[in-house]
């Protein structure tokens, strides 16, 4: 291997490993890199990192202008809206200057007393307020064991019943291995037990002394449900319920009620739930429904003119899901009675439960909305996004016996603004706008559009500009898309996405099959064998802009993360002419050799989405598309610029590693306009923490993606 220059970028040695299944054979010339702990592997990928920095120091200049831009549009401080529980309000503040949001509260007087529409927007009063506390600080966290300083996640943020403890997990390396602590809200003080490896779901019983948590294996899974007492010994929890099926991933969580634990054993398109009495934690679990495979239901705990009721959500019989309520001492299925029938053009999502309200998730023609449903009788009414190509969801609120709920709106150009709506009447006031300095919303125009394919479908794209960029076709074009586990990729608010717009460029949104944004019948059509239907979409669109006379034909990139970058993958060995620029986040790109290794991190739980390879029919569709089987012909490729990270769980290092190895190796010539950005120190999946380091990381990536577009 020669060592990095700004002139020449890495090449890896060749060991040619040779794989033969179903009567293909398949020679891997990179396996060796699979070896992270091999200083071989390292020191290649430090040299990988080094031409990256090499090749991109003309730019230097472009990233601190866009940061400075960026960050910008970011208050220097910030604090959320509320969330209301008995006898205390939540919320975060992010002071000037830190990456991170500290978790505060305010307490009422006297206890039990409380204002639904309690707001924490300015510094807090007396009087009924009192003074924040402050319960949490994650930048104090950052140089916990195991981290270097610059990264930390903190994902349970769970505070007990009474309102006395909080049960908190942290990463401070980016592998998503948490360590679970206990922090006694009263005396400010971390209680001495920690569980370490413990996964992203938690559960208080209703004493607030027993927490249920989730623990993963060695491949990442989540399998089982384990049950702590405050002040007992670690050593001493108990294993409430495992899973044995390695295709299932399990989680665990408390119903808005209070009154329900309910443990969920998940696989990709079957599920099964047990129930915990909240009041009795040592109680044994009990079973809803045993699983029955293709068929996912999940719970909410309910009352019903006084009566205690299990409400399901299920596919069963409903492709696009339906309500069915159950008796709570004796939920089966046989006990199942439908309280919201499927609609063919509505995918029910989730619902929650309120004292006196339902309020259904769901979406239509592609568009999400809410749906609030009366308990006591009376008519139901839909929220329904009031932006162009917006997003309306239910905000933080846990408080059963609410009279309003809060709900958040935003777009790509309009920062989110939260609205507390009143059950009853429907009525809406805005609670809080999230503030981005020197951004004016107005600046810009977002669309959805349709694209007819030939197959008969059409494709939703969610169309980004400046109002002063033409669609005349002089105008460059980024494209973003992902399409996998029937993820609804809705548009949120982005402080950089303006430097990008800005520039002339159009961002465009491709909602593409294999998502959720049009149903599970959108999901369905892009998964498994037909998953081919999630590029030809991608593809499709970028055809479309150019042949319209929409965008520059020849001054297109794309982009996309993770399943995304698969998208991205694959798009670029099958149309290499269609791009300009191609960026590949943490890409999914050696599929049939990962779905075949059983150690690597939650293979078994994906073979639902792409495949089990053991099987040769599901081996073909696979090897058809995978992008390190399918390296495109020399000449005539686009830039390439790949990310990836040393202990991401999610995308193993070494999958972009050889991916970019192969594509160097077939293309000696076009090799240097293959850039890999490996991030080697902590860092995650989706990228660095903190909120102005990730702007930092989007500079990065827009200053190359600009540079190649000449935007």
């Amino acid at each position: 291997m020669t060592a990095a220059s700004p002139s020449h970028p890495p090449v890896a040695r060749c060991d040619a490993v040779i794989r033969e299944l179903h009567g293909v054979t398949r020679v891997d010339d990179y396996a060796w890199l699979r070896d992270t702990s091999a200083a071989e592997v390292l020191d290649h990928l430090t040299a990988e990192r080094a031409w990256y920095d090499a090749a991109t120091a003309h730019l230097h200049s472009q990233v601190e202008t866009l940061v400075t831009e960026m960050s910008s549009r970011v208050p220097p401080a910030d604090r959320s809206v509320s969330w209301q529980r008995v006898r205390c309000s939540y919320y975060t503040s992010t002071p000037a200057g830190s990456e991170y949001a500290q978790l505060l509260r305010v307490c009422h007087q006297p206890e039990g007393t409380y204002t639904t529409d309690f707001v924490v927007t300015g510094p807090p009063s007396g009087g009924t307020g009192g003074e924040p506390e402050r319960l949490l600080d994650p930048a104090e966290l950052a140089t916990g064991a195991g981290g270097d300083g610059n990264y930390v996640d903190v994902d349970l943020q769970e505070v007990s019943p009474d309102e006395r403890f909080l049960a908190y997990s942290v990463d401070t390396v980016g592998d998503e291995v948490y360590r679970l602590r206990f922090r006694d809200l009263l005396l400010g003080e971390d209680l001495h037990e920690q569980v370490p490896r413990v996964n992203f779901t938690g559960a208080w019983g209703a004493d607030s002394r027993t927490f249920f948590y989730t623990v993963h294996d060695e491949s990442y899974r989540p399998y089982q449900v384990w049950r702590h007492t405050l002040g007992t010994p670690v050593a001493d929890d108990v294993c409430c319920f495992e899973e044995s099926d390695e295709r299932f991933t399990v989680g665990v969580r408390l119903t808005r009620s209070g009154d329900v634990i309910a443990v969920t054993s998940q696989s990709r398109d079957t599920s099964e739930v047990w129930l915990v009495d909240a009041h009795a934690p040592t109680s044994p679990a009990r079973c809803v429904e045993p699983r029955r495979s293709g068929v996912e239901y999940d719970v909410e705990h309910a009352r019903l003119d006084g009566t205690d009721v299990l409400l399901v959500l299920t596919d069963d019989g409903a492709r696009e899901f339906r309500l069915l309520r159950a008796p709570l001492d004796h939920p089966g299925r046989e006990q199942w009675v439908e309280l919201v029938a499927e609609h063919r053009q509505e995918r029910l999502h989730a619902v929650d439960a309120f004292a006196d309200h339902l309020v259904l998730s769901l979406r239509r023609e592609g568009s999400p909305r809410l749906r609030v449903l009366p308990l006591g009788g009376g008519q139901p009414y839909d929220l329904e996004p009031a932006l162009p190509a917006g997003s309306i969801e239910l905000a933080r609120n846990e408080l059963w016996q609410a009279t309003s709920v809060t709900v958040v709106e935003q777009s790509y150009t309009q920062p989110p603004a939260w609205w507390d709506v009143d059950l009853v009447t429907g009525e809406r006031t805005l609670r809080h706008r999230q503030d981005a300095p020197g951004h004016d919303p107005n600046a810009y125009v977002t669309e959805r559009l349709l694209v007819a394919h030939p197959d008969g479908v059409e494709v939703p794209v969610t169309l980004t500009r400046h109002a002063a960029t033409p669609l005349d076709g002089s105008a460059p074009a980024l494209l973003w898309g992902y399409g996998a586990y029937e993820s609804c990729d809705d548009p949120e608010f982005d402080p950089a996405l303006p430097s990008l717009l800005d520039r002339g460029v159009v961002h465009v949104h491709t909602h593409v099959r294999g998502g959720g944004e049009a149903g599970r019948g959108w999901w369905l059509d892009g998964r498994l064998q037909t998953k081919q239907h999630t590029f030809d979409d991608h593809l499709l669109v970028a055809d479309h802009l150019a042949e319209a006379g929409l965008v520059d034909p020849v001054r297109i990139a794309t982009r996309g993360l993770s399943a995304g970058g698969l998208l991205q993958g694959a798009v670029f060995s099958q149309r290499p002419d269609r791009w300009r620029a191609v960026v590949a986040e943490v890409p999914f790109v050696d599929v049939v050799t990962s779905m075949l290794d059983s150690s690597v991190p939650l293979t078994a739980n994906e073979w639902g989405e792409w495949g089990d390879p053991r099987r040769s029919e599901d081996f073909a569709w696979m090897l058809a598309y995978s992008p390190y089987d399918n390296v495109p012909a020399a000449g005539g490729r686009p830039d390439l610029l790949v990310t990836g990270a040393l202990h991401d769980p999610r995308v193993m290092v070494w999958e972009p590693a050889k991916w970019v190895a192969a594509l160097r190796a077939s293309d000696p010539e076009w090799s240097p306009r293959c850039l890999f950005r490996c991030q080697l120190g902590a860092g995650a999946h989706t990228g660095p923490s903190g909120r102005f380091a990730h702007l930092r990381y989007e500079a990065e990536v827009y200053a190359w993606v600009l540079d190649r577009l000449a935007a």
